[in-house]
């Protein structure tokens, strides 16, 4: 492959089948390398988005998704990907990810932005690499759910079941209801934790342009949504970038159900990877997702400005000036909290 046959342009809407094609097919995709991803960050927070593609004689051989967040007072910067764990550049090959990166940081000039955040997974040798670090959880899925569910152990099959002896229910769906159920329950979690939610915008349009490729499940008691979760897939992986339960219910176990719900569901529908999400290695979550037989996967977030053999930390570190403004946050009415919360959530990109 030569560089004069090797042409990087941009894509628009309405070559989108075609970049899904290309993610698809790819090893190291995720679905929030979808089209869809970038459509429905530009329409809910208005970001510019771009689609960068390595063509090679016409043939798609490469893709790099980016964002330009651009932050009142404090300049932008381009991500690959925000609000998720995983983006970056999808290649067949070191050379086309090499090329599509030089044209980013080409964008970046024209942009005036400040750098380019990419977030990739790493390969280890041994897990004493993952100590205190952020990794991806990882489940491999067998053919059908009941196979699934006949391969966990006999503690967690009890824990799910009881959740159902404790009368608990849940449904799927992408309907409006289904939304204002799921962010009923999420903007709470949110608020509880100290933390700015995303806009019910933003889970509006993410189930418009996944379409079906994306699934809500609501765990119920009584008819009142207690848990709630959203998955979104691509032909063979599946990921779930929220999930939430209100906390005066967590002893009838909803979290059980909400998440067996969802990985029945993928399963069935021939998913063969669920990525649990980001998680501190061996630190509560990442227990909680172990148990269901996950593994990890370091994330290696990585900005184009830094020295090659250092790493960006995945998440902010703690800090007396964060933990502050978490207290001051949970003591804020939801409403007041959901109004100020989103026009905040957009700049934040984790």
């Amino acid at each position: 492959m030569t560089n004069t046959q090797l042409v990087i342009t941009t894509m628009s809407a309405s070559d989108s089948t075609l970049w899904d094609q290309y993610v698809q097919k790819h090893n190291g995709h995720s679905p929030y390398h979808l089209f869809a991803w970038l459509a429905a960050v530009e329409e809910a927070y208005s970001h510019k988005v771009f689609y960068l593609v390595a063509k090679y004689n016409s043939k798609i051989v490469g893709v790099l998704p980016l964002v330009n967040i651009r932050i009142p007072f404090k300049g932008a910067s381009l991500c690959s990907l925000p609000f998720c764990d995983v983006g970056g550049c999808l290649a067949d090959n070191n050379e086309v990810q090499t090329a599509l990166e030089q044209k980013g940081a080409e964008l970046k000039g024209q942009l005036n932005s400040k750098s380019i955040e990419y977030r990739e997974r790493a390969e280890i040798s041994d897990e004493t690499q993952l100590e205190g670090r952020k990794v991806s959880m990882l489940l491999p899925l067998p053919a059908t759910s009941d196979e699934l569910f006949s391969g966990f152990k006999s503690k967690l099959r009890s824990q799910i079941r009881k959740a159902e002896k404790n009368g608990l229910t849940y449904e799927l769906g992408t309907e409006q209801q289904f939304i204002d159920d799921f962010y009923a329950v999420f903007s709470e979690n949110m608020l509880r934790l100290g933390s700015p939610v995303h806009s019910k915008k933003w889970i509006e349009s993410i189930c418009e342009q996944f379409k079906d490729q994306c699934i809500i499940t609501v765990v119920k008691l009584d008819g009142v949504p207690v848990g709630a979760g959203i998955v979104l897939f691509s032909n063979d992986k599946a990921c779930i970038p929220w999930a939430s339960t209100r906390a005066e219910y967590n002893r009838l176990s909803p979290n059980m159900m909400l998440y067996w719900a969802l990985l029945k569901f993928v399963t069935d529908h021939r998913c063969k990877e669920f990525d649990f999400g980001r998680s501190t290695f061996n630190e509560g979550t990442f227990r909680f997702k172990q148990q269901w037989g996950a593994k990890p996967a370091l994330l290696e977030w990585r900005d184009d400005t830094s020295q090659p053999d250092s790493q960006m930390d995945s998440a902010p570190s703690t800090s007396s000036l964060k933990s502050l403004v978490e207290k001051v946050w949970k003591r804020l009415p939801l409403a007041v909290a959901n109004t100020i919360g989103p026009k905040l959530r957009r700049y934040i990109s984790l």
